[in-house]
């Protein structure tokens, strides 16, 4: 994966919008201000090529992102309290409209905050992708904003949490850049492997 090649893609508010699939797709899943735009900014070190949002829940779109060797898919982010029912259920038809397009998905990097417990979301989606046996990562951001005991301790209590699923679990800092290789990596494996 070579990050300078990294350009956005388009933007899909529905299955009709989707880029032809001629890439390995590697999809980043998470709840509103988890720091997914800040996790895709610092993996491909853009300042801003992934947008932030400047309201949780704001995101309506799928976003793509072309590699040499792969494309990036942002989902929209899921479980903001202050979105109305109706932009939930849209948010439900454009994500279950993009795994019902048979995708090639070569990975899923589902992403929670260190410094929480999953929420319900966050396990239902984790549930997901078990239940459908797509390779997945966890990936737990902000682990900077914890000091070295609570580190120790989030850390301890999420490795535990998917040792049985046998998931891997990589904390990540868009702050101080842990985990970036790591992810980069993986996902470079993935690529490399093709789809599922």
């Amino acid at each position: 994966m070579k990050i300078e090649s990294a350009r956005f893609d388009l933007s899909a508010g529905n299955s009709s919008q989707f880029p032809f699939a001629d890439l390995p797709e590697i999809v980043f899943s998470g709840k509103s201000n988890v720091g997914k735009s800040s996790l895709i900014n610092k993996l491909l070190n853009r300042k801003s090529l992934a947008r932030v949002s400047s309201q949780p829940g704001k995101t309506a779109t799928i976003n793509f992102y072309r590699l040499d060797s792969c494309r990036l898919v942002d989902f929209p982010g899921y479980g903001y309290a202050k979105v109305s029912k109706t932009e939930k259920l849209r948010w439900a038809e454009l994500v279950n409209g993009y795994f019902a397009a048979e995708r090639p998905i070569a990975l899923v990097v589902q992403i929670l905050d260190i410094r929480h417990e999953p929420t319900a979301d966050d396990q239902q989606m984790i549930q997901f992708l078990l239940d459908t046996h797509l390779p997945f990562v966890i990936v737990a951001t902000k682990s900077d904003k914890l000091n070295v005991s609570q580190r120790k301790k989030k850390i301890s209590e999420f490795q535990n949490m998917f040792l049985q699923a046998d998931v891997e679990f990589i904390p990540f800092s868009s702050l101080k850049g842990e985990g970036v290789g790591q992810l980069r990596s993986r996902i470079d494996a993935a690529c490399k492997k093709g789809t599922k």
